[in-house]
């Protein structure tokens, strides 16, 4: 129940904190190019890595209740894109190339097609 606790309340952390980084992109870009989730992707992507990072090197015993807090959760609700990286880095790291190209091609297509259907299916076949 306590890890539950901790990506739930991480998670509201990390959903405002994408709000707020989209509203404040969004007073200084006004065009048309998803530029705040593109921030918002990066920045996650760059800070999960420091945290795994830091992580695994100074706080091993600690480290579960504050992966699960901040990874998971403030990061998690920020952007799980930051999770596929993670996980496309770890395959890559182990030396699974094919497994993570797989793993990479088939989250982007997948998600793609998923959206798709989803407009589809909502939109009564014309997306």
């Amino acid at each position: 129940m306590q890890a539950f606790l901790l990506v739930g309340a991480g998670r509201a952390i990390g959903a405002m904190a994408r709000h707020g980084m989209a509203v404040l992109v969004g007073r200084v870009w006004t065009g048309g190019f998803p530029l705040a989730t593109l921030l918002v992707n990066a920045l996650g992507s760059v800070l999960m890595g420091v945290l795994i990072g830091v992580l695994a090197r100074t706080l091993p015993q600690m480290g579960n209740d504050i992966r699960l807090f901040v990874a998971v959760g403030i990061l998690g609700g920020f952007t799980t894109f930051s999770s596929f990286s993670l996980d496309s880095i770890v395959l890559i790291e182990r030396g699974e190339l094919a497994q993570a190209f797989l793993y990479i091609a088939l989250s982007v297509v997948i998600c793609l097609a998923g959206l798709y259907l989803g407009l589809l299916v909502t939109r009564g076949g014309a997306a």
